[in-house]
């Protein structure tokens, strides 16, 4: 999945806004530029011995020498006496040109000793803390990236800039835990509103609960991914890391298989006919029949070099279906009179394949109701199967949404319920 895109963003520099306030010591001409006027800044409280450091830093600046007029800023600190204005101009200018020259640091200085000074408007301290927030984060400093965003927010920022700064710092500095938090409630806030969610900001969930082992997270992100942007590719994606994860038994390989039918993901002969395989083995051979057959008339199996062996495979299914049908009866009895419901699942199952989903939907829930189930999560992810083959798609969410299982069954369950919704 997508992980929290790491290109640099895009904020807008200091310059201007820290040589607009100091625009009392220097004369702003028409087009932007700043002339120093030395007896305006005299009679407002700058000396020439000071002011011509500032003069020059500020044309450095403009200049793009950002470097350069750190240096010339350093110089203007370097005059004894300075009064409280040449202090506040002295500390605009070294945000100036520290914001060029990256030096996320020197903003700081100057920004804390501006902030201090009183005179620093609430707007501008929340555009320098955005400055300073997104140059730590080019600069690869995680950790001070995040304390800015916070503060900034916490000060009363609201800028969709800074929210992505913030995510990117968090992301980067190992804050899983406070990504899942924030952007599940924005996705919440965007449903609520009746909102599709973005698909960046679900990725971005997704890629957060799969680094933190969130398994709630990850299939609150999966769910709405595959629901609001589904795709094949995706549902390939997802059935991919189901099987990959350490707690999938591999007893649902054929239920993987019956998903990836679902939603086309069977690329190739060989899906076709391990499925087929895998549902003859299971005691399904309608199934697998009907999967040959499938792959037969899309031109997949039956062709070729291994054309023979496809189609011995398909006479062995039908061989087996009539067999099947042959002690019919005498299984169904045999289920019924067991003291656990297990065969009963089994036989249920199988004559939802067969055609009649109903009955084994019914055979199926006797054998829950009976009890002693090797695995009971299994019988309701198979019950749900045949409610849905029956048509009844309401009673079958309502049966996968039951299933709890830890080692596969219930996202196996869940991903029934978003491709049933898509039928």
């Amino acid at each position: 999945m997508t992980k929290a895109t790491k290109k640099p963003l895009k904020l807008k520099t200091l310059a201007a806004i820290a040589l607009g306030v100091v625009a009392f010591g220097f004369n702003a001409t028409p087009n932007g530029q700043f002339g120093f006027a030395q007896a305006q800044a005299q009679s407002e409280g700058v000396r020439p011995e000071v002011g011509k450091h500032l003069k020059e830093a500020s044309a450095l600046i403009k200049a793009g020498k950002h470097k350069e007029a750190l240096a010339k800023v350093r110089e203007a600190e370097a005059v004894g006496g300075r009064n409280a204005t040449e202090n506040y101009a002295l500390e605009g200018m070294r945000v100036a040109a520290a914001s060029g020259a990256g030096d996320a640091d020197s903003m700081v200085k100057g920004f804390e000793a501006m902030k201090a000074s009183g005179k620093l408007s609430g707007a501008d301290q929340l555009r320098m803390m955005e400055a300073i927030a997104g140059t730590y984060l080019r600069n690869k400093d995680n950790a001070k990236a995040l304390s800015w965003a916070q503060r900034y927010f916490k000060e009363g920022g609201n800028s969709p800039t800074m929210k992505q700064v913030l995510t990117n710092a968090q992301f980067l500095s190992g804050d899983m835990g406070s990504i899942i938090k924030e952007t599940q409630e924005d996705i919440s806030a965007d449903e609520k509103a009746g909102r599709t969610p973005s698909q960046d900001k679900l990725n971005l969930l997704l890629s957060a609960a799969q680094k933190k082992g969130d398994s709630a997270a990850e299939g609150f992100a999966v769910e709405r991914l595959l629901n609001y942007y589904p795709r094949k590719e995706l549902w390939a994606q997802v059935l991919g890391g189901l099987q990959q994860k350490k707690s999938f038994s591999d007893r649902f390989n054929l239920d993987i298989f019956r998903l990836k039918l679902a939603t086309g993901n069977l690329k190739d002969a060989n899906d076709y006919f391990e499925m087929a395989q895998l549902s003859a083995q299971a005691g399904y051979p309608e199934e697998g029949k009907a999967v040959v057959e499938k792959g037969m008339a899309a031109g997949i199996l039956g062709q070729g070099a291994e054309g023979a062996r496809h189609k011995r495979l398909l006479d062995l299914l039908v061989k087996r279906i009539a067999d099947a049908k042959a002690t019919q009866a005498e299984t169904e009895r045999a289920a019924n009179d067991a003291k656990d419901g297990n065969a009963q699942v089994n036989v249920g199952l199988a004559y939802a394949f067969r055609g009649d989903a109903a009955k084994g939907a019914k055979i199926i829930e006797a054998g829950i109701a009976k009890g002693n189930l090797k695995r009971p999560e299994d019988a309701k992810l198979y019950l749900g199967l045949a409610q849905s083959l029956a048509g009844d798609q309401s009673k079958a969410t309502a049966t996968w949404r039951s299933v709890k299982g830890t080692d596969g069954s219930a996202e196996l369950a869940r991903l029934w319920i978003i491709q049933s919704r898509k039928r």
